[in-house]
């Protein structure tokens, strides 16, 4: 196990390294560290595959869709790699389940992931989103895509990094799956509500 997940790391960076919205190699061992940490609490009342966990947070974002790419695209790209590390059909599903459902893409959308490794990994993205190193990651995902840092002239504009706070960000707290994920979750959003107050206080002048 220890060869196939040095290998996929050594996969995931060649190929995200240098990703530049927030969602590079480094983001991807932040999941994978979160989900390792949920897992091992979660494992205390349920049995899991450990193995699709750690495969399945270290390839979430390969061949997302944030970068072109569509379910068969990500079932192709990790199936193969993974066939190649000769990793078992079942786990090999799981994964491919994993990426192709842990996106947050609106807040209406019904949540698809359907096993228990896959709301694991989901609340350990979800939690990268949140908290001191989400705010990092909206901004420079704001830079990335030149959106204004904030618009308040304009109600209906939803392109400005703010606004990301309150169409996704905020909801993800009630939108963990895990005990484990649930309990991480509350601090970091606390977190965020501190930082808009202090942002908006900022905003007018007021500290």
């Amino acid at each position: 196990m220890k060869i196939i997940i040095s290998k996929t790391k050594d996969f995931v960076k060649e190929r995200l390294m240098n990703e530049k919205s927030g969602h590079d190699y480094w983001h991807t061992m932040r999941v994978y560290n979160n989900a390792i940490d949920i897992a091992k609490e979660e494992q205390k009342e349920n049995k899991l595959d450990m193995m699709a966990v750690e495969l399945g947070s270290l390839l979430h974002d390969i061949a997302d869709h944030k970068f072109g790419y569509d379910d068969e695209d990500r079932k192709e790209i990790i199936g193969k790699f993974l066939i190649k590390l000769d990793v078992d059909s079942q786990t090999i599903d799981n994964v491919i389940h994993i990426a192709n459902n842990i996106s947050f893409k609106n807040k209406d959308k019904k949540n698809t992931i359907n096993t228990l490794e896959g709301k694991i990994v989901q609340d350990a993205d979800r939690l990268d989103a949140i908290g001191a190193i989400g705010i990092a990651r909206t901004f420079t995902f704001g830079g990335f895509y030149k959106r204004d840092m904030y618009n308040p002239i304009d109600e209906d504009n939803n392109e400005h990094t703010i606004a990301h706070f309150y169409e996704k960000l905020l909801l993800l707290k009630d939108r963990m799956n895990t005990k484990t994920g649930k309990q991480k979750a509350l601090k970091r959003h606390e977190y965020m509500k501190e930082f808009l107050d202090q942002f908006y206080d900022e905003w007018e002048g007021k500290r």
